[in-house]
């Protein structure tokens, strides 16, 4: 008897449980908002999509992500930092939110004081991709094609999704440390730049591996190496940069979620421990795997440190590129 009461007792408590803890001033009981700082259709549109739709299982409340892109992420973050600090409002991003302060003369936030990291939600390497009707099979092929072609006056054209984004900034310091040079054409966003990549307009483009691995699986680009100072689990017969003839080179992508700065810490801690339960859920880890993408999950404090570091870094890369600020 004394068994079955206990045996009632604990069903009666697991009832009573919410779905996922709540801050304690009742949050979440309307709909989240994610700001993705990026076009429809990228990598960064992916992965929040994903993170979104589980988030809206645990939360028990409606997850939605709204595109503001533009000015290499500034639009998008800016309307953040501008949003009322109660956890509706979200910033997901990329790496380029640590550029911005490095390549603009002046941006209208301050991504150290006006923003609260969440987490480092996942990241990935660069993939560098070539139309298929370019005669490259390795960075050295491209090399070779991109001196030939400087010579004769004809410059191959890469995209990127911006002026400053990461895929400039990568591709710029590539150039620089091989020693060739190439015409940039900045787009909106990335999957701008991916539809003309793939379309031949442009002939090649460095980006986040979630963002051009699909179509490297497909046929429509060809990869010739990774970013990453090792091969990529989702790559591993492709070369790195490094290895193919530029010594040093390193460049990644990180995606992440922050809030305006003064959100209460009971909503962030909310947020983090919701968010990072989400990200090692099995389908979500296997889903952002299959575009390239490794779950980091990061505190709130590592995610600030790698923030700040970014920053020191590609200011010094914007310098070493002769890169005049915007």
């Amino acid at each position: 008897m004394i068994r079955v009461m206990q045996l009632i007792a604990t069903a009666l408590a697991l009832a009573a449980m919410p779905p996922a803890p709540q801050a304690a001033t009742g949050y979440p009981n309307q709909p989240i908002r994610f700001v993705v700082a990026t076009a429809p259709g990228g990598g960064l549109d992916t992965f929040a999509r994903v993170l979104a739709a589980e988030l809206t299982a645990r939360a028990g409340q409606q997850v939605v992500a709204e595109n503001r892109a533009g000015a290499g992420t500034t639009i998008g973050t800016a309307a953040v930092a501008r949003a009322k600090p109660d956890g509706y409002t979200l910033l997901v991003t990329t790496a380029a939110f640590a550029i911005g302060p490095a390549i603009y003369r002046r941006i209208p936030y301050d991504p150290l004081r006006d923003f609260a990291p969440v987490t480092m939600a996942a990241f990935t390497p660069n993939l560098m991709t070539v139309h298929p009707s370019v005669p490259a099979r390795s960075v050295k092929d491209l090399i070779a094609l991109a001196r030939a072609g400087a010579a004769k006056g004809d410059p191959i054209l890469y995209a990127s999704g911006g002026s400053g984004t990461n895929g400039h900034l990568a591709t710029a310091l590539f150039l620089s440390l091989a020693g060739v040079d190439m015409t940039h054409v900045p787009y909106k966003s990335g999957s701008l730049g991916v539809i003309d990549l793939i379309a031949g307009q442009v002939a090649m483009m460095t980006d986040s591996m979630s963002s051009l691995l699909p179509h490297v699986r497909s046929g429509r680009l060809r990869a010739l190496g990774v970013s990453s100072a090792r091969r990529a689990a989702a790559l591993p017969e492709l070369p790195t940069i490094a290895e193919s003839g530029v010594p040093g080179y390193e460049s990644a992508q990180w995606y992440g979620l922050l809030a305006p700065a003064g959100t209460p810490a009971d909503i962030l801690s909310w947020l983090h421990r919701e968010a990072t339960a989400a990200l090692r859920a099995a389908k979500v880890r296997d889903r952002l795997a299959a575009d390239g993408l490794e779950v980091a999950a990061t505190t709130p404090d590592a995610f600030a440190a790698l923030i700040r570091s970014d920053i020191a870094k590609w200011t010094k890369v914007v310098k070493v590129i002769g890169m005049e600020p915007m």
